[in-house]
């Protein structure tokens, strides 16, 4: 997956859309709406941050799996992966359950080359990976 980004850094940034918690985020070309959901204060105007994190996992890991299998030259069929999580308290250990579902007319040593594949994925590598922060706050001034 990381074909022709391997060095590069990834950056998204999110901007206030209003009022209450609803920000657009702006991942290069791309454009989404990111909101709380209602019982939180939000107005559920798109997926919540949390959410993200689980379909970027699940959407890294499928298509980790369907590069490998290009290059292999393998037609693997159907390929989705359900993630679930709850977020852990601080502290804690965050439990990811990845749930890879492939066509059952695919033989148990590729199924099985997959998975191992599959948890090779830049987002799976960063959630397992030691991880730093660095946060700062820069000043802007909003012209009347």
């Amino acid at each position: 997956m990381t074909e022709g980004r391997a060095a590069s850094r990834m950056r998204a940034t999110a901007r206030r859309d209003g009022t209450g918690f609803r920000h657009t985020v702006e991942l290069g070309e791309h454009h989404l709406t990111v909101d709380e959901p209602i019982s939180v204060g939000g107005g559920d105007a798109g997926p919540d941050p949390q959410a993200l994190l689980a379909a970027s996992l699940a959407s890294c890991s499928a298509i980790t799996m369907e590069m490998y299998a290009q290059r292999k030259g393998w037609d693997i069929g159907y390929v989705e992966v359900a993630v679930e999580y709850a977020p852990a308290e601080r502290g804690c250990m965050t439990k990811f359950e990845l749930v890879l579902r492939l066509s059952d007319e695919l033989s148990e040593e590729r199924a099985e080359r997959l998975r191992v594949i599959a948890a090779q994925c830049p987002v799976h590598r960063a959630l397992e990976g030691d991880v730093m922060f660095q946060e700062r706050i820069e000043r802007v001034h909003l012209a009347a």
